[in-house]
């Protein structure tokens, strides 16, 4: 997985003394610490080596990586050894439906885009909306599915290649991706999921189940190819702890 950073800021305060951040799937507050960031979370930083290795692999380094836009991963460097070796691998990214896209959205799109073309391979475009209906008080069900249908728009416009692209809108293909999510939620404990996400006792239920949904994706590939098929993710590193805890149950 590779992660889109999106400020400068080293964490500290004017005064040079270190500030508190809170990085979670729906929040993020503070002055992030990257390199705290990536401590605590247990990734790892894109290093110039694999720079080196995605320009050998595809002849070119994308803006992005230079710039360490992207700067945090898990196993890329694993994932570009498998390519090497003549093995495909899918990408699988998302975006959870509750309004217009900004330049936030857009960029790991766009990358992910480059991803595709240049590595030549089938990608998974999941979207979210029964989260957004969950997490969402004061939204409903009609207002997700209008900003649905015009992030599928969006997407669209971003030119990915329809050949290899699926788009996944999790109530829709909910019987696609849910033998998968219940197989992962038997594994998965109220203990972890409250620890990983901070649940609390005011989160509605349907929001505690949501993490099986969302990484239910990951296995689809294998499904579909009827193989053990890996998984490469660009997001946002806030959205890593659904990762973290998908891998930790991946091969039960």
């Amino acid at each position: 997985m590779v992660d889109p950073i999106s400020n400068g800021h080293n964490g500290e305060t004017e005064d040079n003394v270190p500030k508190e951040f809170k990085v979670t799937p729906w929040e993020v507050e503070g002055e992030i610490d990257y390199n705290k960031l990536i401590e605590n979370f247990g990734t790892q930083t894109i290093t110039p080596d694999i720079l080196t290795k995605v320009e050998d692999l595809i002849g070119e380094i994308h803006p992005m990586l230079k710039l360490q836009y992207f700067f945090s991963h898990r196993d890329f460097d694993w994932i570009l050894s498998k390519y090497e070796n003549g093995d495909k691998f899918y990408l699988y990214t998302g975006r959870g439906p509750s309004g217009m896209i900004h330049m936030g959205h857009l960029l790991p799109w766009i990358f992910t885009k480059y991803l595709q073309d240049k590595f030549n391979v089938k990608l998974l475009f999941q979207l979210t909306d029964d989260e957004k209906f969950l997490y969402g008080q004061d939204r409903t069900l009609e207002e997700i599915k209008h900003f649905t249908y015009e992030n599928i728009l969006d997407i669209i416009a971003v030119g990915f290649d329809r050949r290899k692209t699926k788009i996944v809108v999790d109530t829709k293909h909910i019987k696609h991706l849910y033998p998968i999510a219940t197989e992962l939620a038997k594994r998965i404990t109220f203990s972890t999921a409250k620890a990983v996400f901070g649940f609390s006792n005011s989160t509605n239920i349907g929001m505690i189940g949501f993490p099986s949904i969302q990484a239910a994706p990951c296995f689809l590939p294998s499904i579909i190819e009827g193989k053990p098929t890996p998984v490469l993710i660009p997001a946002a590193i806030d959205q890593d702890p659904y990762w973290r805890m998908t891998r930790d149950v991946a091969e039960r």
